[in-house]
């Protein structure tokens, strides 16, 4: 009798787990359909020689895409500026984004209005963003840093050619602008959830505030800095907006969306460029997973 009520009960769970997950099934398809069919067919294509110019050429080739992408010269130097540009960029926005979430958990009149404003750029689309750092601020001609150096210098000030002089710095300063607020925002929610009592008994012992936020909030801070850099990683890796609208790839900016790019579109090589595509998916996986364990780790230490 309590095997036959056990296995009841079993079976009512079950139909009360499918009537929960029931509703949720048409997004999840909708999802598989979206993101997975296009990989599966791009994973598919990276082991092809496709090229269009050639379609009578098209065949199984094996891993030879891969190995093509990886010792090509143009494709390692493209690994290199991904490399470079998301560890600059990721760098500097947690460090300036560090001290502006320590400026704004201090209380002061108008903080709301500043936080507000210190997250507009988050906001500010993409393209939009590369734009306006491309004409309004850099411009040789009527950009605003020239129009600066005039008003301090005069008539004589020189008036450079910022992204011709600095190409991927000028890339770097553009994403910091408008990765620094998503920084910033992980590190104000880690700041405001320090333990104020403990801070407060340090302050009476005479601890400074150096030694206060070397010993206390940096390692607090430290799961939410790893978050932060690891999820800015992850979207500045793949970052293509700004590099094509400030550079087009030119003057040694192109990275690796913008090879893939490059090899599609212009040489219309497309099982190179889903090789080129499988290898960023891979590089961004495995960033994901780091971001996702410390995400994991951050959620257990707040329930406790």
């Amino acid at each position: 009798m309590s095997s036959v009520v056990a296995q009841c009960n079993s079976a009512m769970n079950k139909a009360g787990a499918w009537a929960r997950r029931a509703p949720l099934l048409p997004a999840l398809i909708f999802m598989i359909i979206v993101t997975q069919l296009p990989f599966l067919v791009t994973l598919v294509v990276s082991f092809m020689n496709w090229n269009a110019y050639y379609p009578d050429d098209r065949g199984f080739a094996g891993v030879d895409n891969f190995v093509s992408v990886l010792t090509d010269v143009n494709a390692r130097k493209a690994i290199f500026v991904t490399v470079l540009l998301t560890v600059g960029v990721v760098l500097i926005s947690l460090i300036v984004g560090l001290c502006i979430a320590l400026l704004l958990d201090r209380k002061f009149r108008g903080r709301g209005v500043a936080r507000t404003l210190m997250i507009t750029p988050f906001l500010v689309v993409p393209v939009a963003a590369a734009l306006m750092w491309k004409h309004a601020l850099f411009n040789p001609e009527y950009g605003l840093l020239n129009g600066m150096l005039k008003m301090v210098f005069g008539d004589n000030a020189p008036q450079r050619d910022w992204i011709t002089d600095n190409p991927l710095i000028s890339i770097v300063v553009a994403l910091v602008w408008q990765w620094t607020p998503f920084m910033m925002l992980i590190l104000l929610a880690g700041l405001q959830s320090r333990p104020m009592d403990v801070v407060e008994a340090a302050r009476i012992d005479g601890a400074s505030p150096w030694q206060i936020f070397r010993s206390m909030t940096l390692p607090h801070l430290r799961p939410y800095i790893e978050l932060s850099g690891l999820l800015g990683a992850i979207y500045v890796v793949q970052n293509f907006d700004a590099v094509f609208t400030i550079t087009s790839g030119g003057l040694g900016t192109a990275n690796l969306p913008y090879f893939i790019y490059q090899t599609f579109y212009t040489a219309h090589d497309y099982g190179r460029a889903s090789a080129a595509g499988v290898v960023v998916v891979i590089g961004t996986i495995i960033i994901a997973t780091f971001a996702l364990r410390t995400a994991f780790s951050l959620f257990q230490e707040d329930s406790r």
